[in-house]
Parts: C-alpha cells; structure tokens; sequence
C-alpha cells in the first residue's frame, strides 16, 4: 500500500499533485509550481522558461531578495503568442518571474524568521529572572519539568534567532550565574507583523535589508510587476 503525503496529510487534490512542474529553489526548495490549466496551446513549449524564471523568483523573493518559503504558484490559464519567436527564454523567463512578485504581493506575503529552542536548566529560584529575560527578548516558556530528586528545573522555550545575541549573557546577570542555556535551531515562524505597513517591526526588518543590500529603499508595488 502506498502513501502521498501530499494528498493524504497536506490535503493536496490529487490532480494537482500529479502535475507538479518544479520545486524552487535550485529544485529542492520548499517552494512549487502547478499547472492547473485547462487545455492551453503550447504551454509544453514554455515550461523550462517558466521554472526558470520560478527559480530565479523564489532565489530571490520580492520584498527584500530572500529566499522564499511556503510559496505555491498556481497556473490557471496562459495567452501564448502564435509565432514561436515570441515564446522563447528571453521573453517568457522575466515575464514568469514578475508574475510570481505579483502573485505573492496580492498573497499578503510576509518574512519568516528562524527560532531557537532553547533548553535552561537552573534552580526554582532563578525561574522568575528567566521568564523576564525571555519576555524582553520576544520568547516565551512552553514547558517546565523539575528534575526528580533534585532542586534543578527544566526549562524548555522558544526564542527568535535575531533577539538571542547576548542572552547568555542577560540570564546570567538575571539569575545570578545559576541557569544554563543551550540554544538550537528548531523551526521557521512568521512574524506577527504585516510587513506592508509603515512602522511595525516586520517593515522595519524588510527596510534595513534592503538598505543593506543597495535595493530600492521602498517597499515594492503590485504595479511595478502587472
């Protein structure tokens, strides 16, 4: 007996399953496109032009050139000119890469930022200085487990990476030496904020990035890609 995760945990239809064009990027990536079109000519003529330019969009994504994650792009119909000249790379592969921006900018995208399990180990009376530590750095406390015949707790939390530089360092000062930290990536979490307005931490993220990398200081438009 076989099994399709796809369509068996993730509740895919199993039509679009079967017609998966690519994975992105460099054709691993968590990123897909499928053809759900109906009975389009020629569309077997672009479709290395399309992944291309799928790779090459989700290489770099449209609000601060990261790679995107969690991204599907759907193909419901596509107007091909008749001449085969005017189907080539150079024309289809910019073409697909702007309508993916566009897709996303209609999708209300946002960033997804890594997060630490991070696993402290201290005695009851230094819990309140963690909690506080963890507060002020954006983390929160999912589990606490006393050591059997010990003082020791176990402490187990989620932190953001971005928020972790120096919290060694912190809950050391805030628990007097006695809790122990150890920090592992475990997962991707959306930020609670919408990155398209002015003044939330999520915009504030995608303006330094793209400050930082020489892009266009504003924040992209669908208008620019339609």
């Amino acid at each position: 007996c076989e099994k399709f995760p796809l369509t068996e945990d993730n509740g895919w239809n199993v039509n679009d399953a079967r017609k998966i064009w690519c994975w992105g990027p460099d054709g691993t990536g968590p990123n897909v496109v499928v053809d759900v079109s109906k009975g389009v000519q020629y569309l077997n003529e672009i479709k290395d032009s399309v992944v291309a330019g799928f790779q090459w969009a989700s290489n770099e994504g449209v609000l601060c050139d990261e790679k995107m994650r969690g991204v599907r792009i759907d193909i419901h119909d596509v107007a091909l000119h008749a001449d085969t000249i005017h189907r080539g790379g150079g024309q289809i592969i910019p073409t697909a890469r702007r309508v993916t921006y566009a897709s996303i900018l209609r999708s209300v995208p946002n960033l997804l930022e890594p997060i630490y399990l991070c696993e402290i180990q201290c005695p009851e009376a230094a819990m309140g200085g963690i909690y506080g530590c963890l507060t002020k750095k954006r983390g929160h406390v999912f589990s606490e487990l006393k050591q059997e015949g010990t003082p020791m707790w176990n402490i187990k939390a989620y932190l953001p990476v971005s928020a972790s530089f120096g919290f060694s360092s912190d809950l050391r000062a805030a628990t007097g030496g006695q809790a122990f930290p150890q920090c592992v990536f475990d997962h991707w979490e959306i930020m609670g904020t919408d990155p398209m307005v002015e003044g939330t931490h999520c915009n504030g993220v995608v303006m330094e990035t793209r400050k930082r990398k020489g892009l266009k200081y504003e924040l992209p438009k669908f208008e620019n890609f339609y």
